[in-house]
């Protein structure tokens, strides 16, 4: 008797790996924005607040913040451009390097943080609560494993994330 031969919809293992990434990616991604929009921020946005929180009250250079940055952000001037106008951040151009723009957190972005920090708590666990430690702490390093080879070596990313 033979047996029936499973037809793929996947082309490789490695192709079926990556679109279930992808829709992780969607899936967790859906809670997030639905969250951040409750804000009138996106979450490049709410990552930018969160790095500039690092360093207050000291500011950064916008090149420097974007790449920290978990995603490239294409248009940084706008997407500070849509902080600055809420009062979430300032910008200055040092008088040493005028070409440098610095960026830094207002107390109005010190003070939405402040307010968001449960919820986006919540929203994490909403997205991965129903995974053990163990579950997580494997998770974490098999993203490492499969991002390392790809990862700019000046990148915080680069390292591995505990």
């Amino acid at each position: 008797m033979k047996t029936a031969t499973r037809t793929s919809r996947f082309d490789s293992l490695e192709q079926e790996a990556y679109l279930n990434l992808w829709r992780t990616y969607d899936r967790l991604k859906l809670l997030e924005e639905e969250m951040f929009a409750a804000f009138d921020l996106s979450a490049q946005q709410y990552n930018s607040l969160r790095l500039l929180q690092a360093v207050h009250p000291a500011t950064m250079p916008t090149s420097a913040l974007g790449n920290k940055l978990i995603s490239r952000a294409p248009d940084m001037t706008r997407l500070l451009d849509r902080l600055e106008e809420r009062g979430l951040v300032h910008r200055e151009r040092r008088s040493e390097n005028r070409r440098v723009v610095e960026v830094g957190i207002t107390a109005a972005g010190l003070q939405l943080l402040g307010h968001l920090a449960n919820t986006v708590r919540d929203c994490h666990q909403r997205q991965l609560g129903h995974l053990t430690d163990k579950d997580l702490k494997q998770l974490i390093g098999l993203l490492h494993a499969v991002r390392h080879p790809h990862e700019d070596q000046n990148s915080i990313w680069s390292r591995e994330q505990t």
